[in-house]
């Protein structure tokens, strides 16, 4: 039957966290808001996890994605994690604001979690509130929608919804709540909250679990929880490397942000960068600079030696052969991921098939970028025409402050690309369908959410959704959005959404 806004909506659960041991979760259910509005509902998402909501009105469906009504299969629960925050252990974390409703196999018979955010108090709480403010959820239904279109591992966003109340954060803000999907909301902490506790039965459960899930594939090896953390650890390699190729910064490498199944997890104080900067942090939290860009891999590879320490004991049942196993798979992370990044720059340069001579290219471009604060995502986008020549690389010599610095660089790629496959032309259009046009700029998020939080004007908001949903395609209407920020309009700081 179509739902109709006299019947509570069937999402088709099957639900599989929910049958693991009590333990591993609180049963909770959302508190109602105020005044529910939907602002923004995903309906080619809801398609694709097989969800028949076309004939609910707007009014139903704000009031199911703010939880005041629930799908009537729905099993909502917190789960429980622990957590490395910059650092600091924190023996219990878990979903302070948020809920799982249930899991949904989508029409590629993908499992798929659904989890209201910012849906109120649970037993993870803590002192917190359970809401979210309004601009967060922006920024991670932006964001993460970008990310998802741009070919990057990501959890993905359902619909945003204005909860009409206030929440108290440094001074009194809009209410918001997210609907977001992921493969699974299991992370590194969620094993680090039975391995603190000496849970040996659940940290096995767990793996099985995450096994039966993610990686079937080593259900049947020789060492299964080695090879698990192999599989994590190559997701993970994968994932930040394709980070560093757009130039973003997760901000909160903490390992209870660190996704089991290799994706993009938590968009809090997140960002993309304009000028290429090697060390860049924005987070405003990080004050020692822990997550900055070019220490991504490194925490990756820190985070996985935390998982690794909670599986020791499945790994090898004696001690000294089991932290060898851990430690050969964690001293093969950094390859691993050189060869993830060397791939994935190369790419960014029209090189197939590349060699180790291509590092040395790649990084004195990167360089010279950034000795000449020139615009990462510009740069890269106006390289797909100077691959060409002509006045494609005069473009890009518009960029640097001292223009010998790109023609020099210019010459030595010119002449590796004469041995390229069609030549410049052909990798100029390799290179335009992995070199965006779009990122979600944070001047750009910021004027959303400003505009949004301060006028309950949501237009700006639905402009970014739809363009960042074609981050390739280039028109008219995204000149300006591809622009970098003018002076005035820099954001070198965001925050958590907590």
């Amino acid at each position: 039957m179509t739902p109709t806004a006299h019947r509570r909506p069937r999402f088709g659960f099957d639900n599989r966290y929910v049958r693991l041991p009590e333990h591993f979760y609180q049963r909770c259910q959302p508190e109602p808001v105020a005044a529910p509005q939907l602002l923004r509902f995903n309906r080619e998402l809801a398609r694709e996890l097989g969800l028949d909501l076309d004939g609910c009105d707007t009014p139903t469906l704000a009031a199911l994605f703010s939880g005041n009504t629930l799908p009537e299969d729905a099993q909502p629960l917190a789960m429980a994690y622990a957590g490395h925050q910059f650092g600091h252990f924190v023996p219990q974390l878990g979903d302070g604001r948020a809920l799982l409703l249930g899991e949904v196999l989508d029409e590629q018979e993908r499992r798929r979690d659904i989890q209201l955010k910012g849906s109120g108090r649970t037993a993870f709480s803590r002192q917190g509130d359970g809401r979210s403010a309004l601009g967060p959820v922006i920024r991670e239904y932006l964001v993460s929608e970008a990310m998802h279109a741009l070919g990057v591992p990501s959890t993905r966003a359902l619909a945003a919804v204005a909860s009409g109340e206030t929440v108290m954060r440094e001074q009194p803000t809009p209410g918001g709540i997210l609907t977001r999907v992921a493969a699974s909301h299991i992370r590194v902490g969620t094993f680090q909250y039975f391995a603190v506790r000496q849970d040996q039965a659940a940290v096995r459960q767990l793996a099985d679990h995450v096994i039966e899930r993610h990686y079937p594939e080593v259900a049947d090896s020789e060492s299964p929880y080695r090879a698990l953390l192999e599989a994590v650890s190559e997701a993970q390699a994968r994932l930040v490397a394709r980070w560093m190729g757009l130039g973003f910064i997760h901000g909160v490498m903490n390992t209870d942000n660190t996704a089991l199944s290799g994706e993009t997890l938590d968009y809090g104080p997140c960002a993309f960068m304009d000028r290429y900067r090697s060390g860049q942090v924005f987070s405003s939290i990080d004050s020692g600079g822990r997550y900055a860009y070019d220490n991504q891999p490194y925490v990756a590879r820190w985070n996985l030696a935390r998982l690794a320490e909670s599986l020791l004991e499945l790994i090898h049942e004696d001690q000294e052969e089991a932290i060898r196993q851990a430690r050969e798979v964690l001293e093969g992370f950094i390859p691993r991921y050189e060869q993830h990044w060397l791939a994935t720059f190369a790419a960014k340069l029209g090189l197939e098939s590349p060699g180790e001579a291509d590092r040395e290219l790649i990084a004195d471009l990167l360089s010279a970028m950034e000795n000449n604060e020139v615009d990462f995502t510009l740069c890269f986008r106006r390289l797909c025409d100077a691959a060409r020549g002509g006045q494609g690389a005069e473009a890009v010599a518009d960029l640097f402050h001292s223009p010998d610095d790109w023609w020099q660089w210019q010459a030595r790629w010119q002449q590796r690309l004469e041995d390229q496959p069609g030549g410049g032309e052909a990798a100029a259009k390799r290179m335009a369908a992995v070199n965006p046009v779009l990122i979600p700029r944070n001047h750009r998020i910021e004027q959303a959410i400003r505009a949004a939080e301060d006028e309950g004007d949501f237009r700006e908001f639905d402009t970014l959704a739809r363009l960042l949903a074609h981050p390739f395609s280039e028109s008219a209407e995204t000149v300006p959005y591809q622009q970098p920020p003018a002076p005035g309009e820099e954001v070198m700081r965001t925050f958590c959404g907590t």
